[in-house]
This record gives structure tokens, sequence and C-alpha cells, in this order.
């Protein structure tokens, strides 16, 4: 028996939303290695298909990403001609990302991603609903986990 209920792993919610993002990004990994990219460039890519032009700390802010593990994974995707990387005119702090037209394809190949990886599974296993269900409470959890790290941060 254990003295400490609170430290078994089935007790946990970190291990199950760790293992599942383990097994869902190794997924994704056979179609990433078509395109010759990672999981985490895949994911500054979907943030600049959505929204083009983005300064390094906005894309930061969106992916939860601190600007050190940023920058170096920017830094090689503008090596592999992706997206490039300018000081803003109006403020030479701020560095802008932008897609170069080899960026903007992928979006054309990886849009097929989430269909395969659909079809890959057997659906029948998952409830859709409670998929969703579950994305949405997942996003609760990263909104009131960020406003408490903001708050740490600004103390």
């Amino acid at each position: 028996m254990m003295k400490y209920e609170q430290l078994k792993l089935s007790n946990q919610i970190c291990f199950p939303v760790y293992a599942a993002s383990r097994l869902i990004i190794r997924e994704y990994q056979p179609y990433l290695d078509k395109l010759g990219i990672t999981y985490p460039q895949y994911l500054v890519l979907m943030t600049l298909w959505e929204q083009d032009g983005l300064t390094v700390n906005e894309i930061g802010s969106k992916l939860i990403l601190k600007t050190n593990t940023l920058t170096p994974l920017l830094k090689r995707m503008e090596v592999m001609g992706l997206l490039t990387r300018q000081k803003a005119i109006q403020d030479e702090r701020k560095v802008i990302v932008k897609l170069t037209s080899k960026g903007k394809f992928m979006m054309e190949e990886a849009a097929e991603i989430p269909e395969k990886l659909v079809a890959d599974t057997d659906i029948s296993l998952i409830n859709i609903e409670e998929l969703i269900d579950l994305k949405n409470k997942l996003y609760q959890v990263i909104e009131v986990l960020s406003k408490k790290q903001t708050l740490h941060a600004n103390n």
C-alpha cells in the first residue's frame, strides 16, 4: 500500500495528458517526415498559415514557447527556406516572421494530414463529440495555467 496516494501515477492528470500528447505527435510523425519538418516546426507553420507576419513574441505567445526555445527553431526554418525573419522597421527590437513561397506552398501538402490521421485511426473507438469536448476542456486548463504563469512572471 502506497503511503502517498497523491503520488500514484494513476491519480495524476499530467501523465495521461503527457502520454496522449506524445502518442498523438508520434501519429503525426510519418506525415511530417514526408514534409521534412518536426512537430514544433509544424506548429509554427500552422500559426503563420493562420496569420502571416507575426512577431517572434506573438508566435511564442500562441504556442506557449519562450523566445530562447523559439528562436533556434525559427532560425532552422529560415535555413530550410520556409520563412524569413526581419527586424520591424518601427521597432528594431521586434522580429517579424513571414512565410516564404515554399512555406506557403507547404500548406497545400499539409492540408491533408488531419484527414489522413483520422482515416488511419480506428475512429469508431473514439466518440468525436467527446474528443471535441476534451479539446475544449484542455483549452480551459491551458487558459487557467497560462494566467497563473503570467502572474508569476510579473511578480
